[in-house]
């Protein structure tokens, strides 16, 4: 286990080694349960008495113990929900990750470590999440940033907005796209969890990346296999995509503090669905959406189609016969 592990106990060491190599999460997610479980078990040696709350951000919890572990009750991890919420302002999104990380560790340590007779989280339920709906360009804006592309690296800058609006694709999977993954109007990319999907191209995506291969630098290549090159001919970081398409969103006129990659992956998925009639089980297929119900957001109802529906009311055009029913 790489260093920054070391300030936890070697069981739960054992647990990101599972999620990483078993399960399969990518290093940010383990990342984030180290995050999580270290910020809880620091709560847990505070709330023994077994250090103080203002030393909190310095404690090392490779101490505890496996009979620790099995002390711990549900009660405890109530005790450090409120704590998270009232004294770390975690909002129900930051509390309901942590209960996600304290479930599947709790799972593991009684069905595979088996150091717990009793998963004691089985039945903790997560808060429950604000309804948000997904922030996206219009029809109208993706055309005016496609438009407005320019500048020193416009055909690859236009062929990776063009993927990003098409296919819904994430950033990471738009940086780590090798040139082999493309075949025909196939792309192979490589999403969470190191899971492969096949992306099927439509023919705007085809013909821009046929435009930038035709310009794509071949010489002196630090990174023979990427698609997408930086000016130093080495892959494209995620940050330089990042820049580019804020960039090209100030040409457009719209707003780059709104907008981002991620934000242009829910501009795909709402345009298929409201314009192309896409199932909502396809649509999650084509996202790479483990669940359902992380697809479901797109096929929110926007404005436009309940001032339809009001408009399509039978009563809509009904006006009352004068000097009938008294003066209105």
């Amino acid at each position: 286990m790489s260093a920054p592990y070391q300030d936890m106990p070697q069981t739960i060491r054992n647990f990101f080694s599972y999620m990483s190599n078993i399960k399969g999460k990518s290093d940010k997610t383990v990342h984030e349960y180290y995050y999580d479980l270290r910020t809880f078990f620091r709560f847990m040696k505070c709330s023994r008495g077994l250090a103080d709350f203002e030393n909190f951000d310095e404690l090392d919890c490779s101490d505890i113990s496996d009979d620790f572990i099995r002390s711990i009750t549900l009660d405890d991890i109530y005790e450090f929900l409120t704590y998270a919420n009232r004294i770390r302002d975690n909002g129900p999104i930051a509390r309901a990750r942590k209960v996600s990380c304290l479930k599947s560790c709790f799972n593991y340590l009684s069905t595979k470590a088996r150091i717990l007779d009793v998963n004691i989280t089985k039945e903790l339920e997560a808060p429950k999440q604000p309804e948000r709906l997904p922030t996206y360009l219009t029809l109208d804006e993706s055309k005016r940033l496609l438009d407005a592309v320019d500048g020193e690296f416009k055909v690859r800058d236009y062929c990776m907005i063009t993927l990003f609006l098409n296919c819904g694709m994430r950033l990471s999977e738009l940086v780590g796209i090798n040139v082999n993954d493309v075949k025909g109007d196939r792309l192979t990319v490589v999403g969470k969890g190191n899971k492969q999907r096949t992306v099927y191209l439509n023919k705007s995506c085809v013909d821009a990346i046929n435009d930038y291969l035709a310009v794509r630098p071949k010489d002196n290549l630090k990174d023979r296999n990427a698609l997408f090159l930086s000016k130093q001919k080495s892959r494209i970081s995620a940050n330089m995509v990042y820049k580019m398409v804020q960039k090209n969103l100030l040409r457009a006129g719209l707003d780059p503090e709104k907008y981002s990659p991620h934000k242009l992956r829910h501009t795909a998925a709402t345009l298929m669905y409201k314009y192309g009639n896409v199932d909502v089980r396809a649509l999650q297929e084509i996202l790479g959406h483990e669940q359902l119900s992380t697809t479901q957001i797109y096929t929110h109802v926007d404005e436009d189609e309940l001032r339809d529906a009001i408009d399509r009311n039978p009563l809509a055009d009904f006006r009352p016969r004068s000097g009938e029913n008294g003066d209105l």
